[in-house]
């Protein structure tokens, strides 16, 4: 794997710690602006909504520029949303802080997946994907849990000066390592926009919305949840959050690698399971042995299916991956808002702290019902035109010039 692609993993690995390390420090938030939990959860929710709009926004302002240079002004503007977020002096602040940081997010991986694909061989692209979003991954194992602990000791507004600290680092990696490539040629939007007539493409949104808003409904609220229910120390949330994303790290790196050789299959085992564990864990949420067990599987089952989702978006609008890309990150973070809201919403109606799990689980099984129609059109598709399986999977080089013509090759399935 190249070592550009460690340079990517530095930036994901800031952005995942600053989307993932509120979770933590929620009720922290909530009190020192007075404002409820399900309130407080609105930062989850306005971030995810900032991702959404920022990914296709920013994406089509950076065709004005190489794909390095844009990369490092979305990090910059990461860097510029976590300072207002630390210095916020009241809550409206802070969520414009979240915003503002969010606008980076979905441009940054969705840019950063075409980048990671095209340094590889096209069989290595899921894998190299894989290898970037380790860095998202990684900082629910270091970054997350450290600034859960430095701001419940030091303060919340501490941890995001130290955030803003990773963006500086995550840009400075972009910098030094991310080849230049020239700026593509005969890019138009249409061009990026005719990828959304492709049913497929949809579908695979659609199941990236509802599969990994399935993770959020559980996640988001995980502290109450589990110092409420599961009787943990508020301490005891920091190790939680790395079992979370040991499973995490686990996951990513089986999904991106069983997805360069059995995509299809490895969605529907992978959503399944994720499902199942969400309901599940209703009854697990109650013993902290159980609990603690049920996270780390919520952590590998639901990054499991980043990699094959985000590889069959590329695949499936090859030639014009950019924009399709970074929509598909928004979606990530579409599910997140939506579950993040819905959960907010089950516990203000009084069903208790482990009623977004059976929220959670709804939205996943409905990620895998998706996942078999989507399954099913293909097989359809390929039977009655053989010709098809080879017509959307280029073999190299993919969205590096949207306007050159590129070969093609089977899609894994």
């Amino acid at each position: 794997m190249p070592l550009a692609l460690l340079a990517l993993a530095i930036g994901a690995f800031g952005i995942g710690t600053t989307e993932f390390v509120i979770m933590g420090l929620l009720p922290d938030v909530a009190a020192d602006f007075q404002v409820s939990i399900p309130t407080a959860g609105f930062l989850v929710t306005g971030y995810a909504l900032g991702v959404v709009l920022g990914a296709p926004l920013m994406t089509v302002l950076g065709t004005r520029v190489t794909r390095k240079r844009m990369l490092m002004l979305l990090m910059g503007l990461f860097i510029v949303g976590n300072v207002v977020s630390a210095l916020a002096p009241v809550f409206g602040v802070m969520l414009a802080g979240r915003v503002i940081a969010s606008l980076a997010h979905g441009a940054f991986f969705g840019i950063g997946s075409v980048v990671a694909a095209d340094l590889v061989a096209p069989e290595k692209r899921a894998g190299a994907i894989a290898m970037m979003f380790t860095g998202l991954t990684v900082a629910n194992v270091v970054g997350v849990p450290l600034g859960t602990f430095i701001g419940q000791n030091f303060g919340w507004r501490v941890t995001f000066f130290v955030v803003a600290g990773l963006g500086v680092l995550g840009l400075l990696g972009v910098a030094k390592l991310v080849p230049e490539q020239p700026k593509a040629q005969g890019v138009r939007i249409s061009h990026e926009l005719a990828a959304f007539r492709n049913v497929q493409v949809l579908l695979a949104m659609a199941m990236t919305v509802l599969g990994f808003g399935g993770v959020f409904a559980a996640i988001t609220y995980i502290t109450p949840m589990m110092t409420a229910t599961a009787g943990f120390a508020t301490s005891s949330v920091t190790w939680l959050l790395v079992l979370f994303g040991l499973g995490m790290v686990g996951g990513n790196l089986l999904g991106g690698k069983f997805a360069d050789r059995h995509l299809m299959p490895m969605l529907y085992v992978s959503l399944g399971a994720l499902a199942t564990v969400l309901a599940l864990f209703t009854v697990t949420a109650h013993n902290k042995i159980a609990a603690a067990v049920t996270i780390v599987l919520i952590g590998a089952l639901g990054f499991a299916t980043v990699p094959p989702l985000q590889k069959r978006v590329l695949d499936q609008a090859a030639g014009a991956p950019t924009l399709a890309s970074a929509v598909n990150i928004g979606a990530f973070n579409l599910g997140n808002a939506l579950s993040a809201w819905l959960g907010g919403i089950v516990i203000a109606a009084g069903f208790g702290y482990t009623a977004p799990n059976w929220v959670g689980a709804a939205l996943a099984a409905s990620a895998l019902l998706l996942a078999v129609v989507s399954g099913s059109i293909e097989r359809r598709t390929f039977a009655g035109d053989p010709a098809a399986a080879h017509a959307s999977v280029p073999v190299a080089n993919a969205g590096l010039s949207e306007s050159a013509p590129t070969a093609s090759v089977p899609m894994a399935r």
